[in-house]
């Protein structure tokens, strides 16, 4: 086993391979791929009808391009030399994938909440991804490119001061530390902290009990079912009863005991396809309506579809073969804690699925409309949220020996997310051109 003094060496060494100085360097490889052919072989495996809202919604603004191409800059990514300290990455850790959701003991916090994308790989992935989305939000919220630059600073700086803290701290403290939401309060501006408050008050509302009353509806006998609006919300009749039975003894085997019993005592109402996300849209993915002791006793479950990680073809494959495993796995290794329900299976056509539930007091940031000065706030908690998270699961001592106590990986980074902005500017702009010229379909982007 090695000393905290070796790691920190082995940290310090990766500095040779790849200067923190160097993170700053945009400039795209001259085989880039075409941006718009990597959404195009994307979308090969999805459902055909359900494209044109995908690139509708990525139509939307530069931010709304930015979270869809989660395959772009990973390629992008991928064709840089990195550092090769390793951690469980999302993968997509853009401002969006971050937010508030409950803890089986029903505390608010704070934490990374999307990973679709999660494989191990190199830390500065994902800090490149989030400070690239903080820049694109930034310039699109009308900030001039010296704002834009600082936001995105602020934000690597609370990763690497964040890190070089947890790097301090025993195995257990630090498999223990967790952002609660109640702790936000005091790191906003005193002007803000009622907004904030409502915005968590309204998450603590969002339960599968609320989710009822808004997707659900009644028939003329009384009996509840979802409430049909396509393409967003479609009643499906894939799921029979017999597809059904073995969708959910595979799923029941990959919960705790405890976690089977709990769900043993809801029967099965009904299933609806739903549309979800940006990059997300065109994966297939249901909800089912689950009842417990009566009628006013809902779970409602979100199964969604897990393909390979973007990040793969330019990392070590994944060491689970199913994709579901590995997206709960990633999840349960990197969030300070995760829903109860959080499990996977193989559907029809061997499809692989995981499932969570729908609500759960789950909450984000409505990023477009941030000032300056609250963008700033929001990029600096998610940089310490991602820090925690990258300090679970990877080498903490050593990437906190490569960032060092002065900022000069804080400053390449923002420069990088800065230039990145650029390209994915044009990129969002080639798309509007494809859509314009009719060669790409582009429903609304509802």
């Amino acid at each position: 086993m090695t000393t905290p003094s070796e790691r920190a060496d082995r940290g310090r060494a990766a500095r040779k391979r790849v200067s923190r100085s160097s993170h700053g360097r945009w400039i795209p490889s001259s085989q880039r791929p075409d941006p718009l052919d990597v959404l195009e072989r994307q979308s090969v495996d999805r459902l055909p009808e359900l494209a044109p809202l995908r690139y509708g919604r990525m139509a939307v603004s530069p931010f709304a391009f930015l979270r869809g191409a989660a395959a772009v800059m990973a390629a992008d990514l991928g064709a840089q030399p990195h550092t090769g300290l390793t951690v469980q990455l999302c993968g997509d850790a853009h401002l969006l994938n971050f937010g508030v959701y409950a803890s089986p003991e029903r505390t608010l916090l704070f934490d990374v909440n999307d990973f679709d994308e999660t494989l191990p790989g190199p830390f500065e992935w994902d800090v490149k991804r989030l400070a690239a989305s903080v820049t694109v939000a930034a310039l699109q919220n009308g900030s001039a490119k010296p704002k834009a630059h600082r936001a995105a600073l602020v934000t690597v700086e609370a990763y690497r001061t964040a890190m070089r803290r947890l790097a301090a701290l025993g195995e257990l403290p630090l498999w223990y530390e967790r952002i609660a939401a109640d702790d936000l309060l005091p790191l906003v501006h005193r002007d803000e902290r009622a907004r904030v408050a409502g915005r968590l008050a309204r998450a603590r509302r969002r339960t599968s009990l609320q989710a009822l009353g808004k997707l659900t509806e009644t028939d003329a006998s009384g009996a509840r079912h979802f409430a049909d609006d396509p393409p967003l919300l479609e009643r499906t009749t894939d799921l029979d009863r017999v597809t059904l039975g073995k969708i959910f003894s595979d799923y029941r085997s990959s919960l705790s005991e405890e976690r089977r019993i709990l769900l043993d005592r809801f029967r099965f109402v009904d299933a609806a396809r739903k549309v979800v996300g940006v990059g997300s849209v065109g994966t297939r993915c249901f909800v089912i309506l689950l009842e417990g002791r009566d009628a006013t006793d809902p779970l409602i479950l979100q199964i969604k579809e897990a393909a390979h990680s973007v990040l793969e073809p330019y990392l070590t494959p994944s060491a689970y073969a199913h994709q579901g495993r590995r997206v709960v796995c990633g999840q349960r290794l990197t969030q300070a804690a995760s829903d109860i329900f959080l499990g996977w299976m193989t559907g029809p056509q061997e499809r692989h699925f995981y499932w969570r539930q729908l609500r759960d007091m789950k909450g984000s940031a409505e990023v477009e409309t941030m000032s300056p000065a609250r963008l700033r706030d929001y990029g600096r908690l998610c940089g310490r949220a991602l820090a925690r998270a990258h300090a679970r699961t990877g080498d903490r001592v050593a990437i906190a020996a490569y960032l060092g106590s002065t900022d000069v990986f804080d400053r390449s980074v923002a420069d990088f997310a800065l230039a990145y902005a650029g390209q994915n500017a044009d990129d969002y702009a080639a798309l509007g051109a494809a859509i314009a010229a009719g060669m790409i379909t582009a429903a609304p982007g509802v």
